[in-house]
């Protein structure tokens, strides 16, 4: 989905205030599921999740983190749910064998780094990660699901968005009322700058709670510096990938942005291929993108491919060790 406008402004908006008693009612019965005990896996459980509906970066953080784990000497395995695909699980992702229509598109950019699972069933997903020889499972999201008890759950959140309105679906993003998401988090990482994210990390501070700063770093997709760009993207936040790359040093000559996992068709490509022929520019889109790409534009399309690098690790590593104490 496409978040609505009104999401990221005031909560005295006229939709916002209309559903704002359907979000209440909603807020209450996510925050008491939310509550409720869950299963204990038999290794820890780092969830990396997010407040709100959307993107926020957790996939890089999750694949960030797993990287800092193997450096501790750990075993890490991915457990996530692949929104987007019809597959269920409990299923070992595959990639040569696995498209995105069947697992989504996370659990393919996860298994370049480590195993990764893919269930809806997060105890089974659990059991099978362990089977796979993890000692430590990294969740993509599943914050405010209980059914797998959490050793530490992060919070991913992008700092231009913050949590919006600080309202819940529908009347804003937020997935269960922030209040009642406090304590399931462990620690916030901030990912990027803006306003929204400061105000949301000065409150965590205000709990006790650490603050991870990092940013996303283009590692690759050829040179786009003083190059036409025509830049397109079905991801939470469109715009922070277009302002990623024009930090390149890229000239957005268009963009085009789509629904968070939008499936594109080979209609849709060959009008933006058009366009960036016209323009005399390089079509570029996200890693995350590139996976749902028809096969017929696979290779054709520039990837401009990211990572998380935070400002200090020294803190979250700790607590990480912590974790897996």
């Amino acid at each position: 989905m496409r978040p609505p406008g009104f999401w990221s402004g005031s909560p005295a908006h006229p939709l916002a205030r209309a559903l704002g008693p359907v979000g209440a009612a909603y807020g209450r019965l996510t925050a008491k599921r939310m509550d409720a005990p869950g299963e204990r896996a038999a290794c820890p459980v780092l969830c990396i999740g997010n407040l709100t509906l959307g993107g926020a970066g957790k996939t890089p953080t999750a694949i960030r983190i797993a990287a800092m784990l193997r450096q501790a000497g750990a075993r890490p395995a991915f457990l996530t749910r692949g929104y987007g695909g019809r597959e269920r699980g409990p299923l070992v992702v595959e990639p040569e064998r696995h498209g995105s229509e069947r697992i989504g598109d996370e659990p393919l950019l996860l298994a370049r780094v480590a195993a990764t699972v893919v269930a809806h069933d997060r105890p089974a997903g659990a059991r099978l990660c362990v089977a796979q020889g993890a000692d430590v499972i990294v969740m993509d999201d599943g914050l405010q699901n209980p059914s797998l008890t959490k050793t530490l759950s992060l919070a991913a959140v992008d700092a231009g968005a913050g949590i919006g309105n600080g309202m819940t679906f529908p009347a804003g993003p937020l997935r269960v009322p922030l209040e009642r998401q406090w304590p399931h988090v462990g620690g916030v990482v901030l990912i990027g700058e803006g306003a929204p994210g400061e105000a949301l990390a000065r409150e965590a501070l205000r709990r006790d709670l650490p603050v991870y700063r990092g940013r996303l770093v283009p590692q690759a997709g050829g040179d786009l510096d003083g190059r036409a760009v025509v830049a397109f993207a079905g991801i939470g936040r469109p715009e922070k990938f277009f302002e990623t790359v024009r930090r390149c040093g890229a000239r957005l000559a268009a963009t085009r942005a789509f629904p968070d996992h939008h499936r594109f068709s080979e209609r849709e490509l060959a009008g933006l291929a058009e366009t960036a022929l016209r323009l005399g520019a390089v079509l570029v889109t996200t890693e995350k993108d590139a996976v749902r790409l028809p096969a017929a534009f696979q290779g054709v399309v520039t990837v401009l491919r990211v990572e998380l690098a935070f400002e200090d690790e020294a803190p979250l590593r700790a607590q990480l060790a912590r974790s897996l104490r």
